[in-house]
């Protein structure tokens, strides 16, 4: 908490914007799962490191206006952001046009959070998805 006090100090972010509940629930999907995590009870609740919500929470990082689809032009708003100038938007484009057609199987031009789900199916989104803290 400290540490997020430290981090936050000098920013006049309103207290609905970023909080400190807020910002450990999203860090919480970054944790790493234990070996002891996998083998919980099934019927307790998932955890928020669990592969489910992190694909979840990765799907709805690009799904802007949260219709449970990502959009081309969402695809490459997300891009623009990620990258900044250092790509054109003809590359940019190229980029979301060939990313949508490997992922959409409906033909709806737009991905679901199943077709999502598929392209990421082969992902290690565990080791991907996670903070490791070097001592």
């Amino acid at each position: 908490y400290s540490h997020f006090l430290e981090v936050m100090k000098g920013h006049s972010l309103e207290e609905d914007q970023v909080n400190f509940r807020g910002f450990m629930r999203t860090l919480a999907h970054f944790r790493p799962i234990e070996d002891n995590e996998k083998s919980k009870d099934v019927n307790g609740p998932e955890p928020l490191n669990s592969r489910s919500n992190k694909l979840h929470f990765a799907f709805r990082l690009y799904d802007l206006d949260k219709d449970d689809k990502i959009s081309r032009d969402e695809l490459l708003q997300v891009l623009r952001m990620m990258v900044g100038v250092n790509i054109s938007d003809e590359q940019l484009g190229s980029i979301a046009d060939r990313t949508i057609q490997e992922a959409d199987q409906d033909g709806d031009s737009a991905i679901s959070f199943t077709e999502f789900v598929k392209v990421l199916e082969k992902v290690d989104v565990e080791q991907k998805m996670s903070i490791r803290f070097l001592h």
